[in-house]
């Protein structure tokens, strides 16, 4: 069971980028789908989340208004739109499924991506 990342990169404040997170062999359908990210010498952090239900929420006051997340059930994909990026989103983001409920602590989900690099730098 794989989940990949797309979509990271290297981008100038303001801009905006839109992750993807995709599996194979299994649907997400059931799932909640977290964002999470780790900036170098943090602990990761859980960004945002939505459902087996589709109810999204954001885990930062730093991200609300700038990061939305929506799921494509006919893609089995969850996505992370990112508006308005600031030098402090920069982190590698991972996303990770669980059964139905989102929680904001990592532990609690037990499939995760590789991760991918979003570097924001002028």
């Amino acid at each position: 069971l794989q989940i990949v990342e797309s979509g990271g990169g290297l981008v100038q404040p303001g801009e905006s980028l839109r992750l993807s997170c995709t599996a194979s062999e299994f649907t997400l359908d059931y799932d909640a789908v977290g964002w999470f990210r780790q900036a170098p010498g943090k602990a990761r952090e859980g960004v945002s989340c939505i459902d087996s239900r589709g109810f999204a929420k954001n885990y930062a006051d730093s991200v609300t208004g700038r990061f939305t997340i929506s799921r494509d059930t006919a893609k089995n994909t969850v996505y992370l739109q990112i508006v308005n990026l600031k030098p402090e989103d920069t982190a590698v983001y991972y996303c990770a499924a669980r059964d139905y409920v989102c929680y904001e602590d990592p532990s609690m989900f037990h499939r995760w991506g590789q991760g991918i690099q979003v570097t924001v730098s002028s």
